[in-house]
């Protein structure tokens, strides 16, 4: 075996320590273990520390230099503290269980360097690529021990101290058995809280290679042949209060759940199942792998995270912190285009008719009815001179504008040059000028431009608008709409209509995207730029003079204007996700979408355009679909990428049909049918839900026709974990019955609470159907309206959450209260089986009505 230089550096075992009266020999065992463990740790954190500290002088000092220096050495200086900041976030981020686990390998199994490497350490804000780390060999023909963390370590020495996780030699941790060691001897998972070790978990895998060595609190190898990896630290993880927050799995990653994270970027990676299979987890810990593995290209193109809400934004911010990454978009499809937000509602059959890909065709119908042709000579007056704006001189310049291929505002500009010169011969024929003097030429056509009738006649046949303006008229003018969008039916149009003014819907924004696309920047956009950077100049210019003024710096040497530029120029860099959430032409490396299964057509194509690539990460069930009616496959559902099944295979139920794609607006297409490889993968086992509850939510799915489309199994049961409360319809839905039996559920379940996790511990929803009148009928009782603050407006601060089930789809709590289910099942019985499947310890569910048949108590 091939020694390194470069070994980790491992703590030895101390000497065995007298043994107290009263403690036996496991529990001592335990306990020199824990001490071991806690040297290891404590030199982990120490070289974070080192590590932090650097970063921060180096900090420190970059900005110190100033903004002084050549053009050049500015922007040197600018990307150095755009690094140096990058890097301490990394840092900061991985503050908490740094290390989590330890492999012991096999004794004088070779190690490929390029199978052992560290993944680096944090130098660069997430280390270099895969190889380039330390090797792992420990003394020659001896035992490799590795202690696998949030992100690699080394020494000063260039010893490693902790192997990142997504390291190729880090794959053993996640998915060796006894079957397949992997040469893997024994994986312990380390628990600590605040650098302090609390506990270890040993699973041997490979007995024969122990010799005299025993495990710690762990399984044998028959035990971890086969079922769940490191199952006392998952199940502590499952069994804990919840926070209002999703905390990464990167020390419970299952092996299932790490061959998906750890599948190449290329093509659209669909990661379904059913609820509480950690379908999220793995798509965020996917993202932070594919950043270690093609860093170099998503550092220069960044990552976007498309999630449902911005309540599920905020619930898995703090994740790829925590695994060492923050430079990724995160967004909802309601925010898309940048400096353009979606407040309104609208119902879900709207939404769904705004989704179609049919919509692709009526837009550009919509943008190609701005270019209109006159039925004969329209009359324009100039200075007292009669002129005509000719069919065919309109017909002339529409032609050799659409030439350049540049969308409608930006061929605008030819057109109406074009028109300009026929009109400035007929003006200078009309008054006998000469046409052939540049000077007189020049009058000429500026008069035409500023003339009103010249401006109105020209806009008519090539008119500018925008995105919104466009949109809000095919809105309120139903026969524009009829005529534009006949594949529509009357009733659908008539669900379409909406008076000007009116808030845009998330499901506007990818109609927005898709006009923007056809029609390019406007006028009006132009000059909004252009005034916002007036404006801000002066409050440069005026923030220059009072500081000129105060530090007493007048004499002419330095003026406001020049210490405008000075500032105005050379700016703080943007980091690169700041830079792409503010640009809408951005394209990304890779995209991550989750609860994918409500997106529609033209949001699909919207997302398209982002990532010509085509490297996706789709998560969703489409079981859990919000509409009346789900998509039959992922095939169908996501038809905009283009996509075809892989050589591997999919795993759709049911087949989809492929439509070919369209051009997706000028510069940045849409796939065409069949060229982005498709990839299904399935996770089966359930981590949130306990058995009975997500028995329950199964049979009510089939009872109103909705079946999960991948049943799931639990990892675990919990006694009364299921409770209905049938309330008697005297007093009528709603009612003051209703509303007593729901203020007694919630009181009851957070003396409950406070009972299993400690005073204001753990999280409650109460999810119902019109979640403003109940929040408003808790509100009333002092007690809970004071478990219902919000700190800063986030209900994921709140102990009490009220909210409605679309609210909380990717979401998860200890208790959910489920108001009337009846009532969510008629609208969507995908939202019913969201709600029944939030909580990780109990569903209490309160209704007026008939329940579905298939939800009962146990």
């Amino acid at each position: 075996m091939s020694t390194s230089s470069r070994s980790p550096q491992v703590s030895p075992d101390p000497a065995p320590a007298a043994l107290p009266a009263d403690q036996g020999p496991q529990e001592a065992a335990r306990e020199r273990e824990i001490a071991v463990e806690q040297r290891v740790v404590d030199t982990a954190y120490g070289e974070l520390d080192r590590r932090l500290a650097e970063a921060r002088s180096a900090l420190i000092r970059t900005e110190a230099r100033g903004a002084s220096g050549t053009h050049q050495s500015r922007g040197e200086r600018d990307a150095y503290a755009v690094h140096y900041s990058g890097l301490i976030s990394t840092l900061e981020g991985v503050e908490e269980r740094l290390v989590f686990g330890r492999m012991d390998m096999r004794a004088g199994d070779p190690v490929a360097p390029e199978e052992g490497g560290s993944g680096g350490d944090a130098e660069g804000a997430g280390g270099p690529a895969p190889g380039d780390g330390a090797g792992t060999a420990g003394a020659v023909g001896g035992p490799a021990r590795h202690y696998v963390g949030r992100i690699g370590l080394h020494d000063a020495a260039r010893r490693e101290v902790v192997l990142d996780w997504r390291a190729p030699l880090a794959r053993a941790f996640y998915q060796a058995t006894a079957s397949e060691p992997m040469g893997l001897v024994r994986r312990r998972h380390i628990d600590t809280r605040a650098r302090r070790v609390l506990g270890v978990e040993d699973e041997l895998i490979d007995v024969s290679a122990l010799g005299g060595a025993r495990a710690v609190g762990g399984r044998s190898a028959g035990l971890a042949a086969e079922g769940l990896q490191g199952e006392g630290a998952l199940l502590a993880a499952m069994s804990a209060a919840r926070d209002g927050r999703m905390g990464d799995i990167v020390a419970t990653i299952q092996a299932e759940q790490d061959r998906i994270v750890t599948a190449p970027g290329t093509g659209v990676l669909v990661v379904q199942g059913g609820p509480g299979t950690g379908k999220t987890a793995v798509a965020l810990h996917r993202v932070a792998y594919l950043f270690y593995a093609e860093r170099e290209r998503l550092e220069r193109s960044g990552v976007l995270l498309v999630g449902p809400s911005r309540t599920f934004l905020r619930y898995v911010e703090q994740v790829l912190p925590s695994l060492g990454e923050t430079g990724v978009v995160s967004t909802t499809i309601g925010d898309l285009v940048p400096g353009i937000r979606a407040r309104g509602t609208e119902s879900a059959v709207t939404a769904e008719i705004k989704g179609r890909a049919v919509w692709a065709r009526v837009l550009a119908r919509a943008v190609k009815a701005l270019q209109r042709v006159p039925d004969g000579p329209r009359p324009i007056v100039v200075e007292g001179t009669a002129l005509e704006l000719r069919p065919d001189d309109v017909r002339e310049a529409m032609s050799r504008a659409r030439r350049g291929g540049k969308p409608h505002n930006l061929a605008r500009e030819p057109f109406v040059l074009w028109l300009l010169e026929r009109l400035t011969d007929q003006f200078a024929a009309t008054t006998r000028q000469d046409a052939s003097d540049p000077e007189t030429r020049a009058w000429i056509r500026e008069d035409i431009r500023t003339s009103r009738d010249a401006r109105r006649e020209i806009n008519l046949c090539w008119m500018p608008t925008t995105p919104q303006g466009l949109l809000e008229r095919l809105w309120a003018r139903p026969a524009l709409l009829e005529r534009l969008a006949p594949e529509l039916t009357g009733a659908e149009r008539q669900a379409l209509r909406r008076s000007p003014g009116s808030e845009l819907t998330p499901a506007d924004i990818p109609l927005i995207d898709e006009l923007a696309e056809l029609l390019g920047p406007s006028d009006d956009a132009q000059a909004q730029r252009a005034r916002l950077e007036a404006r801000r100049r002066e409050e440069l210019v005026a923030y220059a003079a009072e500081a000129i003024e105060s530090q007493e710096l007048g004499g002419g040497i330095v003026t406001a204007e020049m210490l405008a530029d000075r500032v105005a120029d050379h700016g703080p860099s943007l980091t690169l996700a700041e830079r792409a959430r503010a640009d809408r032409g951005w394209t990304y490396g890779h995209v991550v979408v989750d609860e994918a299964q409500e997106l529609g057509a033209m949001a699909w194509r919207a997302l398209a355009r982002r990532c010509p690539v085509r490297s996706f990460t789709v998560v969703g069930d489409l079981a859990q679909y919000s509409g009346p009616t789900a998509p039959s496959s992922w095939g169908q559902a996501l038809r905009a990428l283009g996509t075809s099944p892989s050589a591997d295979g999919g795993r759709s139920p049911r087949g989809g049909h492929h439509q070919r794609g369209r051009r997706g607006g000028r510069g940045r297409r849409v796939p065409r049918e069949g060229s982005t490889p498709l990839r299904e993968e399935v996770l089966t086992v359930c981590y949130r839900t306990p058995a009975t509850v997500m028995e329950a939510a199964d049979a009510t799915a089939a009872s109103l026709g909705q079946p999960p489309v991948y049943p799931v199994s639990s990892v675990r049961d919990l006694p009364d974990c299921l409770r209905v409360d049938h309330v008697g319809r005297a007093e009528g839905a709603g009612g003051a019955a209703l509303e007593g039996a729901v203020l007694t559920a919630v009181r009851e379940e957070m003396a409950a609470l406070d009972e299993a996790v400690g005073p204001e511990g753990g999280r409650i929803a109460v999810i119902a159907p019109d979640p403003e009148l109940w929040a408003a009928r808790l509100a009333a009782d002092a007690a809970l309206a004071a478990a219902m603050e919000a700190p800063g407006g986030d209900v994921l601060r709140s102990r009490l959450a009220v909210m409605g089930p679309v609210m909380s789809k990717g979401l998860e709590f200890d208790v959910v209260v489920l108001v009337e289910p009846g009532r969510i099942g008629r609208t969507s019985p995908g939202d019913l089986y969201v709600a029944m499947t939030r909580p990780t310890r109990r569903l209490r569910v309160v209704s007026s009505e008939p329940l579905p048949s298939g939800l009962t108590a146990p």
